[in-house]
């Protein structure tokens, strides 16, 4: 099964969804009852897909070459993702306030919608990647594995390692996490990229180190 929760949180992400189109559907309002089906399909495919992630199996370590050993597996952290879901889900919250219970021009309730939804999908989209994706690093390479419904691998050995490189955008500096970038050099470039991590700074240090 994959780690963490993600069959719960997208649940507790998406269930409400569901209370909301149902509410907008069977209530009277100020908007029409078809207004509420597309909250409740779409609160309805959150939950499903999570459920399903929950499911999908983690894929097997690596495996190892002759004197290869790992040295260290993280998983990006969650931070960055929980933070626009749940920033998604208070703007749309904002957005159902000024459909149902006000008289505001559509304007306003249609900018917090298309915003809400923007940092609902874009954080949950993140959540459940995060969820699916290892780094392995060993003594010989990096190792990126990701997993939906096939597995993808990539993979770069120390030795044709020409930089690592650290970023940082505002919103993860903010959540204080960050990315690392190893990359070989060369026509034929090869990179992997270390996705919301804590202390990128001694991650890309301890990369360096091994090159």
């Amino acid at each position: 099964m994959a780690r963490g929760l993600p069959a719960i949180w997208s649940s507790a992400a998406g269930i409400p969804l569901v209370g909301v189109g149902g509410y907008m559907h069977t209530v009277e309002s100020n908007v029409p009852p078809e207004a509420g089906l597309p909250f409740a399909l779409f609160g309805g495919f959150v939950v499903c897909l999570g459920l399903y992630i929950q499911l999908v199996a983690a894929p097997e370590p690596p495996l190892m070459r002759e004197n290869e050993e790992i040295i260290e597996t993280r998983n990006p952290a969650q931070r960055a993702a929980a933070a626009k879901t749940a920033i998604g889900l208070a703007a749309l919250a904002v957005a159902v306030y000024l459909l149902v219970f006000t008289f505001k021009p559509y304007i306003y309730p249609t900018g917090s919608l298309v915003l809400g939804l923007y940092w609902f999908t874009t954080g949950l989209h993140a959540y459940w990647t995060n969820t699916l994706t290892t780094y392995y690093v060993t003594n010989q390479r990096i190792i990126k594995e990701y997993r939906f419904i096939s597995l993808v691998r990539q993979e770069l050995p120390f030795s044709k390692v020409r930089g690592v490189e650290e970023r940082k955008s505002i919103w993860e500096t903010l959540v204080g996490l960050g990315n690392v970038r190893v990359a070989s050099g060369g026509g034929g470039t090869l990179e992997v990229v270390i996705r919301n991590v804590y202390s990128p700074t001694a991650f890309a240090n301890e990369i360096r180190e091994l090159i």
